[in-house]
């Protein structure tokens, strides 16, 4: 139980951040690479690349390499935890 909670702690943290949370609610309308989520977001791309590196140990994204870029998408797995462990928190 000490890991799930440490886990759902993890990626509750990640999602205190504004950045992170507009990344993956970008991604949630679909995969992006950094240079589309830099000009929603009109961050610069190490600002971006930070966040995303953050995401991606924290396995709330994925990245997949097409050619010479690489295109992000969220975990729908990692998310849903995240969504079923703040659900068993509420009173019933």
């Amino acid at each position: 139980m000490k890991v799930d909670l440490m886990e759902l702690a993890q990626g509750y943290s990640l999602l205190s951040d504004a950045t992170r949370l507009g990344i993956l609610q970008l991604l949630a309308g679909g995969c992006k690479n950094v240079t589309a989520l830099c000009k929603a977001l009109k961050l610069k791309q190490p600002t971006v690349s930070h966040h995303l590196g953050l995401l991606r140990m924290g396995r709330l994204v994925v990245g997949v390499r097409q050619g010479k870029s690489v295109v992000y998408e969220t975990n729908k797995a990692s998310l849903k935890a995240l969504a079923s462990g703040l659900s068993a928190l509420t009173p019933k």
